[in-house]
């Protein structure tokens, strides 16, 4: 099997399969399964494919760049903010958006997607769990794996409007998330074709199959499998468009990062790693929840479709530890008719965020509710060393006074069980947004009306964590599995 891409040009003659080198001389190459997309949900589908079947000739073709040359320019020294490559490094490429998080698998059915109804709660954690044994083979073995069975912190919560929600929760660390996503490369590179830097135009249905359209060339197989992520939202809506397969509008998710100092949540992230708590506003009757919390991680940059927006990562290797933790805060916003685009929402705010600030901003929270903007020196001074190199400024002036409020309280409701969280120098970076897929309509089988041609993970606005986007490859390799015996 090969990999292609960017990185390996080689000759027509050398190191090529001769079905690879047909295909150059005008042959049309044939596939029993081609995957699209070497996310979360491409990655564990081709892994349970050739689990069940290894005969199977199968291929995964990725927009993106392989795992090793996933580089993003940022250095915070010469570059500092983004500067729109052509496949953002951060986004796309061998392990999706997911390589360069912080590797949380969330085992649960109360958030992270609704994969649940469509194969059962008691399936869906069964997939989930059966991603974690993978996960441990693959070089996750000795990580902890978190829960909130049992757990003091539910009662206190409740006894202040907050709602812990329940999860075990796996912490791979962004760099043994790395070391577990190199490791499943090298046991599927002799087994599955890779095609990186391969965008794919669209995908045709053929009599009794599929043509899956690339830039110069076009490959066919019996089973078709899409899994392009958040990142391959506007690809995803117009090969629905072109095959007639129904979609209705999602969510968005709109809010900021906090970072505090660590000891202020450690009694909560020492035991729970991740607390997922929800706060009902009193103000609006909105939800607002935390979201993707790094204990003693750091604050990054995030590139979606040239949109600069904020994100975090934290570490297993106590050497990259710092000493803050940060969390987002994100407010759910979904839309009626007539406004269908919830991800085109999101993006207008966070245009207006890059526009004020050339990036991300950062303001003190004291700040915020003084009315008043942040500037370098107050930040300097403050109990917060800023973990991300983000331009001081005044998050009223971004993001919707609904949301903004919303965000206000919580961060007060938060303060109630981890006192602290309210201080002057806690520091917010906006915006977060959290785009989802518009949702496909698909059956139990995770397959459109179309036999044979399935869209998971992200991209199909099921899914939306590591964990999902994993099982429902796992669920959907093993119906493949199933039909071809």
């Amino acid at each position: 099997m090969t990999q292609r891409g960017l990185y390996d040009i080689l000759d027509e003659d050398e190191n090529l399969s001769e079905d690879i080198v047909d295909n150059r001389r005008g042959y049309m190459m044939k596939y029993d399964v081609i995957i699209i997309g070497a996310g979360p949900g491409g990655i564990y589908s081709a892994y349970e494919l050739t689990q069940k079947k290894e005969d199977l000739k199968i291929a995964v073709f990725e927009a993106g760049h392989a795992l090793e040359h996933r580089h993003c320019p940022i250095d915070g020294d010469k570059v500092k903010s983004c500067i729109n490559c052509k496949s953002c490094s951060i986004m796309s490429g061998f392990g999706g958006a997911g390589a360069f998080s912080d590797g949380k698998y969330n085992i649960t059915n109360d958030f992270g997607g609704t994969l649940h109804e469509y194969v059962g709660k008691k399936k869906a954690i069964e997939l989930m769990q059966y991603v974690d044994e993978i996960n441990m083979k693959y070089g996750g073995e000795g990580t902890k794996l978190y829960s909130t069975a049992g757990t003091q912190f539910k009662k206190l919560c409740l006894q202040n409007n907050l709602n812990l929600l329940d999860a075990s929760v796996r912490h791979l660390g962004t760099d043994i998330n790395y070391i577990v996503l190199e490791n499943l490369y090298a046991a599927l590179k002799d087994k599955v074709d890779f095609y990186f830097d391969t965008p794919i135009r669209t995908v045709k249905a053929t009599d009794g199959g599929y043509r899956v359209v690339g830039e110069k060339e076009s490959y066919d197989c019996d089973r078709c499998v899409i899994s392009v992520g958040r990142s391959g939202s506007k690809w995803m809506e117009k090969v629905c468009e072109e095959l007639s397969i129904h979609t209705k509008s999602n969510r968005v998710d709109i809010g900021v990062r906090v970072e505090i100092p660590a000891v202020i949540f450690s009694h909560l992230t020492d035991e729970l790693y991740e607390s997922k708590i929800v706060y009902r506003t009193e103000k609006f009757e909105d939800n607002v929840r935390t979201f993707c919390m790094n204990p003693y991680g750091i604050v990054v940059n995030e590139n979606t479709n040239g949109i600069v927006t904020v994100n975090g990562h934290s570490y297993e290797g106590a050497d990259k530890q710092t000493n803050n933790t940060n969390f987002a805060l994100l407010v759910a916003k979904h839309f009626s008719e007539p406004f269908k685009d919830s991800n085109g929402y999101g993006e207008s705010i966070a245009r207006l965020s890059n526009m004020l600030g050339g990036g991300v901003i950062v303001q003190r929270f004291g700040d915020l509710v003084r009315g008043r903007r942040s500037n370098a020196k107050r930040i300097a001074e403050g109990l917060v060393e800023p973990t991300l190199a983000a331009t001081p400024g005044d998050l009223s002036l971004v993001l919707p006074k609904r949301i903004l409020d919303g965000i206000i309280e919580m961060i007060y409701a938060l303060d109630k069980i981890a006192p602290g969280t309210a201080n002057d120098d806690t520091l917010l970076y906006g915006v977060e947004v959290k785009f989802y897929n518009m949702e496909v309509e698909i059956n139990e089988h995770l397959e459109t009306k179309y036999k044979g041609l399935y869209i998971i993970g992200d991209g199909s606005g099921v899914t939306h964590s590591l964990s999902h986007a994993s099982a429902s490859g796992v669920y959907v390799a093993r119906d493949i599995a199933a039909a071809m015996m």
